[in-house]
């Protein structure tokens, strides 16, 4: 490929958008700032140097099409349905309960405060969605806990954060939604598709808890006051989970059995957990009031960078900068398992230094169709792409996982213990893309058998 001037100009552009990152100022401004910028060199360059790039203000104007198709797009509906569900069931106390019966149950052996808190955050991440309140809710409940129950700090840290994450993979996901939205592939197949591999991620922190605390007894030891395993404490605890499981069967089971779409499922959700709140007695107008700023704040955030991505993926195409990945990905010798493995390990690179939503409006779009056009399945790629991006959330120096626990934890523990009990987990995330990588049928399964 002969690389013009316009392919140079993409380049910068995006080492620009990088550099930009570290001066703290909102992305979403760098993102479309960036794109009026590079319009206007491009057209200076049309109009003073011997060369043609044809990127002009007309072509910029394309964006105001693009941000209205993306406002008016259907699915993106169920984004503030989902936050509003999440913020909701935060507010309604369903998880102190789970977390407190858990932890008795499974307290009886070394690591089941751990397992405890793996088990609340499968629930939460089904429920919930939402990763900044998973994170905050879980490190509140469970590092205390573990703590005086003499667990290992680091392995307290790690737990929380990696479990904490799995709401953005496990469905009902917002950030599978957006992904959805950018690859233009069913919503609910991609529900299904990270069912499976959710669980499997879930499964594999607890496989890792009960090796190493089996391995190392004084890193997770039984508690002093354990108490005795009874039947009215089990039936306590399966009475606790009943509603937390009514939900998410109502809002996941409504569109694996298709009777509801994505969106029309996040009305029930939202729907669901004010009854819930309301039922439990902490439905009130002050509540009502903090879930809807909540929310509102959240879905601001998150279409304010809609609008800045749309934008700058716009001047970047432009510039040909889909030409030069794709001319890159197709240039990698190892076949197409190789171009994936690239794809995914630049995903995870970037998660060092971008948020995952940034990563998803900007390189899935652009990744996308190299997929396609190499025939692979592009909800089993998305998948993978969806693990690699959980990381980033427990990735210095950007984890933003890292950074909400760090704000709720006891004062002694400090970053540098936080970082090193994510390193196994992180560690356990990239196995799990390998274990996709080879057997699809984790991914690809439940779509293909959900409307036989």
């Amino acid at each position: 490929m002969e690389y013009e001037l316009s392919h140079y100009l993409a380049l910068i552009l995006f080492g620009s958008f990088i550099g930009l990152l570290f001066t703290g100022f909102p992305v979403a401004w760098i993102m479309g700032g960036l794109a009026i910028l590079f319009t206007g060199i491009s057209v200076v360059a049309d109009s003073y140097l011997d060369t043609f790039i044809g990127l002009d203000w007309g072509y910029t104007n394309i964006v105001i099409t693009r941000i209205y198709a993306v406002m008016n797009n259907w699915i993106l509906v169920a984004l503030p349905m989902f936050i509003f569900m999440g913020v909701m069931l935060e507010k309604s106390g369903i998880a102190e309960d789970l977390m407190t019966n858990l932890s008795k149950i499974f307290g009886r052996t070394n690591g089941g405060i751990a397992i405890s808190v793996v088990l609340v955050g499968i629930m939460l991440a089904a429920s919930t969605g939402i990763i900044g309140a998973a994170v905050v809710l879980l490190a509140i409940l469970g590092i205390p806990l573990m703590l005086r129950n003499r667990y290992n700090p680091e392995l307290a840290c790690g737990v929380v954060c990696a479990t904490g994450t799995l709401g953005i993979l496990i469905p009902p996901s917002i950030m599978l939604v957006m992904m959805a939205d950018q690859v233009r592939i069913s919503a609910g197949d991609l529900f299904m598709g990270a069912m499976m591999p959710g669980l499997l991620l879930g499964t594999l922190y607890i496989a890792y808890i009960v090796v190493y605390s089996m391995s190392k007894p004084e890193v997770a030891p039984v508690p002093l006051d354990t108490e005795t395993l009874s039947w009215p404490l089990i039936t306590k605890t399966l009475v606790s989970i009943i509603p937390t499981g009514a939900l998410i069967f109502a809002v996941l089971g409504s569109i694996f059995f298709g009777i509801a779409t994505p969106t029309e499922a996040s009305g029930i959700g939202a729907l669901g957990a004010t009854l819930l709140a309301y039922s439990r007695g902490k439905i009130s107008v002050a509540s009502l009031r903090d879930v809807s700023i909540n929310t509102t704040q959240t879905t601001a955030y998150i279409f304010a960078l809609f609008v800045g991505a749309t934008a700058f993926s716009l001047i970047l195409r432009g510039l040909g900068g889909d030409e030069l990945i794709e001319d890159a990905l197709t240039s990698i010798p190892f076949g197409t398992n190789g171009i994936i493995l690239a794809v995914l390990f630049g995903a995870f690179i970037l998660g060092f230094f971008l948020d995952w939503i940034e990563i998803t409006l900007i390189l899935l779009p652009l990744v996308a169709p190299v997929m396609l056009n190499l025939g692979i399945d592009l909800v089993w790629f998305t998948v993978m792409f969806a693990v690699c991006l959980q990381t980033s959330f427990i990735t210095p120096p950007v984890g933003f996982a890292l950074f909400y626990m760090k704000g709720v934890i006891p004062a002694g523990i400090s970053m540098t213990t936080i970082y090193r009990g994510i390193i196994p987990f992180v560690l356990i995330q990239m196995v799990t893309v390998l274990i996709l990588l080879n057997f699809p049928q984790i991914v690809t399964w439940l779509p293909s058998v959900a409307y036989e």
